[in-house]
């Protein structure tokens, strides 16, 4: 593509690159220049104007991302997304369901990196998606790209992103109590978990309020019919072999990871039981905030293991914003 000034007289044919004022009215940066718009800008005074032109071979913008985005999603129900029409050079992805956007950002940097004028930005991977939100948008940042260039591109990042859906339909939330609990506190709480289930379409079928023992966890654990087993106690677990933990090991089940490097988020712990996974809460699960149990709960509610190395990964952009009602925040104010 060829770029610059021109004299209005030898503008025809050519895509104008900047928008003008003309008396019968604004000619927009895009348009294909014919003989009338080169004669209405001569007679508003502009004697030369900024044009494109394309190189043979070059593909149009709108059409450039078109190709691009089919490619990237080329089943867009399989993956879970819905492609608007180009315009302007930009086709956006939107979230066709609930879920947790999957990115290849190998292959998404790969294909940013082909050609100045090719460009593709995403959620950050992993991070949950209503429907229609924007997950992704394709940008061709000139009127038109090389057709080597877009070929590249499209070959690059084949199939980068998608949606993985939402699988668990039902779980059952645990929540223990201990003396002197502000009860008022405690079913906010209650109702924030509830919130973030019913956010991803999951049922909370079975809610049990118990002691906060070990014994009376593992009863209920072993009772509950969920496919998704949350525990949220009354009194932070601190240890390996705190309360919780140990009441998922008397159920029968096993812990595969304690703690995180996600704050808030701490003293969240992941276990199984009878194949279902099971979370024990941290205390910041009662505010409705983004804190790491967000990013576990998420993952398993669609279909994802997560394991102890993928936690342990969590660490980078692990620091989430303070919640303003958390009761020992990270600095002191004052």
């Amino acid at each position: 593509m060829r770029f610059g000034p021109v004299p209005v007289a030898a503008a025809a044919g050519a895509i104008l690159a900047h928008s003008l004022e003309t008396a019968g009215g604004r000619l927009r940066k895009g348009r294909l220049i014919t003989p009338e718009d080169a004669a209405a800008l001569a007679a508003a005074g502009h004697t030369e104007v900024v044009v494109a032109r394309p190189d043979p071979g070059d593909v149009p913008e709108d059409a450039a991302a078109a190709r691009l985005a089919a490619a990237l999603v080329p089943d867009p129900a399989a993956a879970g997304l819905r492609l608007t029409k180009p315009f302007t050079g930009r086709v956006n992805l939107n979230a066709a369901h609930p879920g947790v956007i999957e990115v290849d950002a190998g292959a998404v940097l790969a294909l940013n990196r082909v050609h100045w004028a090719v460009t593709l930005a995403t959620l950050p991977a992993w991070q949950r998606v209503a429907k229609g939100t924007l997950a992704g948008t394709v940008k061709i940042i000139a009127y038109t790209v090389p057709e080597a260039a877009l070929a590249a591109a499209c070959a690059a990042a084949a199939g980068a992103l998608r949606v993985r859906p939402v699988v668990c339909r039902t779980a059952g939330l645990i929540v223990t109590r201990v003396a002197g609990q502000d009860e008022a506190a405690a079913r906010k709480g209650e109702a924030a978990i509830a919130a973030r289930l019913r956010a991803l379409g999951i049922a909370l079928v079975d809610l049990r309020l118990v002691p906060h023992a070990a014994a009376p966890i593992a009863e209920s654990l072993a009772a509950c019919p969920a496919e998704l087993l949350l525990i949220l106690t009354g009194s932070a677990t601190s240890d390996l072999h705190d309360v919780a933990p140990e009441g998922v090991r008397r159920a029968g089940g096993r812990i595969e990871r304690f703690g995180m490097p996600v704050d808030p988020g701490n003293l969240l712990f992941l276990g199984s039981l009878g194949g279902r996974p099971v979370i024990g809460l941290p205390g910041c699960a009662r505010s409705p905030a983004l804190n790491g149990a967000d990013w576990v709960l998420e993952r398993l509610a669609c279909g994802l293991v997560v394991t102890a190395d993928d936690i342990a990964a969590m660490g980078v952009g692990g620091l989430l914003k303070e919640i303003p009602t958390r009761p020992q925040p990270r600095e002191r104010r004052g």
